[in-house]
């Protein structure tokens, strides 16, 4: 396989490679025949930012490799018994932060929007991907309106959340919607099975999420415990102890509060204890 000089790299387009990340890092060049097979027998050692973008770059690759007339027979049964598995053993074990959110008043907006509200979701999971993605986040599952990343250190999960609803803030919707994600953290121990996370922490964090608003970030006693010392320009609001549905005990839950984040809100869309 002839060496791709580093001028010889940058000349080439995106297009030119099977995956590009969040930040334009381009890996498995894919622009002749050689870099293909190489890029097939490589693809498995890369470290992909979703599930969504390993997809997306076998689907070049595989698009590349019929135009070089190459049959990746070895390979596609590979990854179709990878996929069967569906491997879970990059997340996270052991106490972990997780991070759930979801597109508040997604169902108005599916109206209000129509044929163009697929091009906004998809827009909304780039942004809280990128944002996962740079602070050593895992995508644990996507789905409608719904996000679901684990971290495993809780500072780096309050850091992307900040910066998920900082960026959504600033952010110019199609046909002039209004885009508002709802964020809740919580930190536990949920157990890791072959299809991703189940225990306590799971509804724990998804009923946070859920009793928030757009624009707001709600997070339990639990994640500030893990916090410590690591929430730098960061402050706790307690809103008070409430019941979340089919939970047995209160949870405390607390408001997060930067420089660039909304503070004003309704009350909380659980009862108080």
């Amino acid at each position: 396989m002839a060496e791709l000089s580093a001028k010889k790299r940058a000349d080439l387009p995106n297009s030119a490679f099977a995956y590009v990340d969040s930040k334009g890092t381009r890996r498995l060049p894919i622009n002749d025949e050689a870099h293909v097979r190489n890029a097939l027998s490589r693809f498995n050692q890369v470290k992909y930012e979703s599930k969504e973008a390993r997809e997306k770059a076998m689907r070049r690759l595989l698009k590349a490799a019929t135009e070089y007339g190459i049959a990746p027979v070895g390979f596609v049964t590979k990854q179709l018994r990878a996929a069967a598995s569906d491997d879970t053993s990059d997340l996270p074990s052991g106490k972990v932060t997780l991070m759930l959110t979801d597109i508040e008043g997604s169902t108005r907006l599916v109206h209000d929007l129509g044929d163009d509200y697929p091009s906004l979701l998809e827009a909304v999971r780039k942004l809280i991907r990128r944002a996962v993605a740079s602070h050593e986040g895992y995508e644990v599952d996507s789905r409608a309106d719904e996000f679901f990343a684990a971290f495993g250190r809780a500072a780096a999960a309050l850091a992307a959340a900040i910066e998920i609803q900082r960026a959504m803030a600033s952010e110019k919707w199609p046909n002039g919607a209004q885009a508002r994600v709802r964020i809740g953290l919580h930190s536990g121990s949920p157990a890791v099975t072959d299809t991703g996370y189940v225990g306590i922490p799971v509804h724990v964090a998804s009923r946070v999420s859920s009793a928030g608003h757009g624009g707001q970030i709600l997070t339990t006693s639990a994640t500030i415990e893990e916090l410590g010392a690591n929430a730098a320009d960061t402050e706790f609001q307690s809103l008070g102890e409430f019941h979340l549905e089919g939970l047995p005990h209160p949870e405390e839950l607390l408001q997060v509060e930067a420089s660039g984040l909304e503070t004003d809100f309704p009350a909380l869309r659980v009862p108080l204890t």
